[in-house]
């Protein structure tokens, strides 16, 4: 019978094993998309039995949920880390907004835009997806408050936050196949001063919103 130090190695190795295969079934979904993502793909490449890779993750709906999951909440992690660094004031708003850029733009982003577009037609991911990307949402947008340091009592600042999301989210399915860095970063500056104007309380004078890029 296993005893208390014989299970706390088991479980750091099926923890490991765990991260493994999501890591790996990210970075298939990004070099192979949906299609080419299959569990034995996933599992050779994380080095992982196909026996242990169904322990964890009987279906291939489950393991690339979990992987989607798995990223969302390290890149959250790695955004609030990033966030100490900025400043206040006016330029903090510039710098969050690129910040959330950078992650629209990421391997997240490309491997969960492969399981949107499956799970249009596929109803065993839609049934998983559906409630995750529900969950995901609601924390980017309660990070995106937090990084910005607004308050959604007043009126219009919830809205701003979430068109900001979906603003970003659609420059990032443009950018998907080919370089759309130069339209990109015009209508975010245009809209970094919109924003500016919706989110900070009292008058704003032109030296206190973003400088344009060069």
């Amino acid at each position: 019978m296993p005893t208390a130090s014989t299970r706390v190695p088991q479980q750091e190795r099926s923890r490991a094993t765990q991260a493994r295969l999501l890591e790996a079934t990210v970075e298939c979904l990004v070099e192979h998309g949906w299609s080419g993502t299959t569990t034995t793909v996933v599992a050779a490449r994380a080095g992982v039995s196909r026996g242990a890779q169904l322990h964890h993750y009987p279906t291939k709906a489950a393991l690339v949920t979990a992987a989607v999951a798995h990223l969302a909440e390290r890149r959250a992690d790695e955004l609030r880390t990033e966030a100490e660094t900025l400043p206040a004031g006016p330029q903090r708003l510039d710098r969050v907004i690129d910040l959330l850029g950078a992650a629209f733009t990421g391997p997240l982003f490309v491997a969960a835009l492969e399981l949107w577009v499956a799970a249009r037609t596929d109803r065993e991911l839609r049934e998983a997806l559906v409630p995750l990307e529900a969950r995901v949402g609601r924390e980017m947008h309660r990070l995106t408050v937090g990084l910005l340091g607004v308050d959604e009592r007043r009126p219009g600042v919830r809205e701003a936050v979430q068109a900001t999301l979906d603003l970003l989210r659609g420059l990032g399915v443009a950018n998907l196949l080919s370089d759309d860095s130069s339209r990109r970063a015009a209508l975010l500056h245009t809209w970094k001063r919109q924003l500016a104007i919706v989110l900070t309380p009292g008058d704003l004078t032109t030296e206190d919103l973003p400088p344009h890029p060069r």
